[in-house]
């Protein structure tokens, strides 16, 4: 992702309330989907440690709260890992990712649009979020379940399908990559959602356990859901 332009579909949903009368905020966004990427890092190190050394430290390998989440592939496991690693040591992240000239995801400052540069903006200003995100079974299945159905059937958005049960108080759904470093980028970005409901969910305390799902996509290739919950 070295062009902040080059995302993909995503979906965010917040549920104010449990009930499914809850308010629903929608956003969405299509570009061309870039080439497939895979994940190549070994779950037990840290995918961030090519960016500065200070991502191995103990501390943020504790972040690392999904490594025995035995439901979880090695990539969904990766993605709460990074995610984690952001809310926790966000200014971290800045520099050693978003504005490190020798990242593949660094924008010269005269490329960047509107939501790369908003996110630096956000980023410089977070606050550290000292509880990680952990695993949860539940969220995890429900996000499972609207990958593979929307997978199957090309469909992209909220709306549960088959009988897919809804465990979850806010929703990101993310279309075109598998890779877990692409997949939070884009949610994090948030290109071309005015109300940056993906960045928000992300980056809030209020949400303390978390699903990941990648599945197969029929129309791009791979869809990603993560399902928080309070």
């Amino acid at each position: 992702m070295s062009n902040p332009k080059n995302i993909l579909i995503a979906f965010a949903l917040i549920l104010t309330t449990s009930s499914s009368a809850a308010n629903k905020n929608f956003y969405f966004f299509k570009t061309i989907p870039p080439v497939e990427k895979k994940a190549i890092h070994n779950i037990n190190s840290n995918p961030l440690s090519t960016y500065s050394p200070l991502w191995n430290t103990i501390k943020f390998n504790n972040l690392n709260t999904a490594k025995d989440a035995a439901f979880l592939t090695q990539e969904e496991k990766e993605v709460i890992w990074i995610l984690n690693q952001v809310r926790y040591s966000p200014q971290l992240f800045l520099n050693s990712v978003l504005l490190n000239p020798k990242s593949k995801y660094y924008v010269a400052p005269s490329k960047r649009n509107y939501y790369y540069s908003s996110l630096v903006r956000d980023l410089k200003n977070a606050k550290s979020i000292s509880v990680a995100l952990l695993p949860d079974e539940k969220a995890f299945e429900s996000a499972k379940c609207h990958a593979i159905e929307s997978g199957k059937v090309g469909y992209v958005g909220h709306d549960r399908l088959n009988n897919c049960q809804q465990n979850f108080y806010g929703e990101c759904c993310h279309y075109g990559d598998s890779d877990p470093m692409e997949i939070v980028l884009a949610l994090l970005i948030d290109n071309n959602v005015p109300s940056l409901g993906h960045r928000k969910i992300c980056l809030s305390p209020q949400y303390l356990t978390v699903g990941v799902s990648i599945q197969p996509h029929t129309t791009y290739r791979f869809n990603a859901v993560l399902d928080f919950l309070y």
